[in-house]
C-alpha cells in the first residue's frame, strides 16, 4: 500500500530519500539526428538538483561536491541530460535513475584498507624458486671439458 507521500519522494536507500520537489526537471530538445520528431518536439530531459539547497545531510552534499564530476556547476547544481529515448517519460526515468544512482554512490563508505605482509613461509618459497631457477639457467652455460 503505497501513500500519496512515498509518490513524491525519490527513494536511495532505506534510510535516504529526497524530495522530488528538490529536483527541477524541464524539457528540451534533442540533439542529434531524427528528422521532423527532433525538431517538433522536445523529449529530451534536463534535470537540475541543487545540492547546497537540498535536504542531503552535509557529509553527503560534501562528498557529491568532492565529486570530480563535469556534471556539477562551481554553484554545486547537478545538471543531468537525458535523450536516449523518443519518450520524454523514459527520459525523465532515464534522469532519475542516473541521479539515484549518483547519490548512491556517495554513500557507500569504501572499507579500510588494511596492510598485510607475506608469511615466512611465503618469502622462503620464493626465494627458494628464485635459486631454483638461477641453477635451471646456469646450467645452460657453455660446457667446459
Amino acid at each position: 500500500m503505497s501513500s500519496s507521500n512515498d509518490d513524491k519522494l525519490l527513494r536511495i536507500t532505506d534510510s535516504l530519500a529526497i524530495a522530488l520537489s528538490e529536483v527541477e526537471i524541464s524539457a528540451v530538445r534533442a540533439q542529434g539526428p531524427g528528422g521532423q520528431n527532433v525538431n517538433k518536439v522536445s523529449s529530451a530531459i534536463h534535470l537540475r538538483f541543487d545540492i547546497g539547497a537540498s535536504s542531503l545531510s552535509d557529509f553527503y552534499k560534501e562528498k557529491l561536491l568532492a565529486l570530480n564530476d563535469q556534471r556539477i556547476t562551481k554553484d554545486g547544481v547537478l545538471i543531468l541530460k537525458a535523450q536516449q529515448s523518443r519518450s520524454q517519460e523514459k527520459n525523465k526515468g532515464e534522469a532519475l535513475l542516473r541521479l539515484q544512482e549518483l547519490l548512491l554512490s556517495v554513500t557507500v563508505i569504501p572499507k579500510k584498507r588494511r596492510p598485510t605482509a607475506p608469511s615466512r613461509s611465503a618469502k622462503l618459497k620464493r626465494v627458494d624458486s628464485k635459486t631454483r631457477r638461477g641453477k635451471d639457467k646456469a646450467m645452460r652455460g657453455k660446457v667446459i671439458v
